[in-house]
């Protein structure tokens, strides 16, 4: 290539204490803590329990695009771990230093960097007000400590927020944003029986579009296997490894993405804070097109109930189309997404170095292949830049 690509999707994976290393006193027995055992496996506890993501991940993971084949192919062989390898063996998985030079050896000059563990403990912890925010303030006080939002152009981690109380959100909000952050992070669904657009929140999404500042909702623990898939004969019990066919169907793949981009349409988040920008980050893409349908004929079919969030153009669709930009998955049609939402608003992403995603960022460009110079510099680059504040320019390479 002849320029540097911008990576939409990248990942760490946390270390034991990124929970604990700056928790108040009074929640440090409450909070996400791990214990390891004779076996090596760091089990993660919240109060007494269990959690959802009930071991490190980074622990017993496989490598690196050790799943693209199940994805892109429909070839199961790798869920037979047989590239099992431990993060902590890998440096540049999980030491800010060690990352920067892989990403010059990858040809990247930017990143967003996104949580592993962080992304599924917030829902088991919405019960208590005060050890959530306690929790995320601890969380992204490490992530500031270690990872960095950006100030030097390359590694930007994305810090957690929650819309469970608007006050608390407001004030991490504040504080990351005089941090230096340049996204933050929501996750997906209904918070507290409250739409993430319900005009309470008006606060908060007039000071992240004022501030110029993406929301990105990533694949998340929402919840929904509690108030949805115990309602079809299935444990919400089960930890994230456990998870049934039907769970991942139902309540933590697109689902909880796709209730949550229909619910900010709908409830016209979009007309009273027309600057608002939105990410999906490792949910795929392949929802959009029927979403686009939905959103315009729910709203021809219900222009004579309540709107919470005020009248509803006639086309719901197009202002969603404005204001959301998406990373697909890697076996997902980026040709078709193109068609769909524009050149201008695809991202491209490579879950590295999680299993799911890409041997390395670089094995993005063929898929890329029928697409105009203009375009894949856009999906490579131009479009990510523009979202981080960064100047589409990049040295030559070689």
């Amino acid at each position: 290539m002849e320029y540097q690509l911008i990576d939409a999707d990248g990942h760490y994976y946390e270390p034991d204490d990124c929970f604990t290393r700056h928790i108040e006193s009074r929640f440090k027995d409450e909070t996400v803590r791990v214990r390891r055992g004779a076996d090596g496996l760091g089990r993660v506890f919240l109060r007494e329990g269990r959690t959802f993501m009930s071991v490190m991940p980074g622990d017993y993971a496989s490598a690196p695009g050790a799943l693209e084949g199940l994805f892109a192919g429909g070839v199961s062989d790798g869920f037979t771990h047989r590239e099992v390898i431990n993060a902590r063996d890998y440096p540049e998985f999980i030491e800010r230093t060690a990352r920067l030079a892989l990403m010059d050896e990858q040809g990247l000059e930017a990143t967003i960097m996104l949580p592993t563990m962080g992304v599924a403990v917030e829902n088991d912890m919405r019960d208590d007000v005060e050890l959530t925010y306690a929790s995320l303030r601890a969380f992204n006080r490490w992530l500031e400590e270690d990872w960095g939002y950006g100030d030097d152009g390359r590694i930007f981690a994305v810090p957690m927020l929650s819309l469970l109380d608007l006050g608390h959100a407001m004030t991490e909000l504040r504080r990351v944003m005089d941090a230096g952050a340049r996204l933050v992070h929501l996750c997906p669904g209904p918070t507290g029986g409250r739409s993430p657009a319900d005009p309470v929140f008006d606060p908060f999404w007039a000071t992240v579009a004022e501030a110029g500042i993406p929301v990105v909702f990533h694949v998340s623990n929402s919840g929904y296997q509690h108030f949805y898939g115990n309602r079809w004969s299935e444990d919400p019990a089960n930890p994230s490894h456990r998870q049934s066919p039907l769970q991942w169907a139902l309540c933590n793949t697109e689902r909880p993405l796709v209730d949550t981009l229909t619910a900010l349409t709908l409830h016209n988040l979009f007309g009273r804070h027309p600057q608002v920008r939105i990410l999906s980050i490792e949910n795929g893409s392949s929802w959009l097109k029927s979403l686009m349908k939905t959103v315009d004929k729910a709203a021809a079919l219900g222009r004579r109930g309540p709107m919470i969030g005020g009248r509803l153009p006639d086309r719901p669709s197009l202002a969603l189309a404005e204001h959301l930009w998406v990373c697909p998955f890697p076996e997902d049609d980026v040709n078709e997404l193109i068609g769909a939402i524009g050149a201008d608003h695809v991202l491209f992403g490579s879950d590295y170095p999680h299993p799911e995603g890409l041997r390395e960022p670089r094995d993005y460009i063929p898929r890329l292949a029928g697409c105009d110079a203009e375009v894949t510099r856009k999906v490579l680059r131009g479009n990510t830049a523009g979202l981080l504040g960064l100047r589409d320019h990049t040295p030559v390479m070689g």
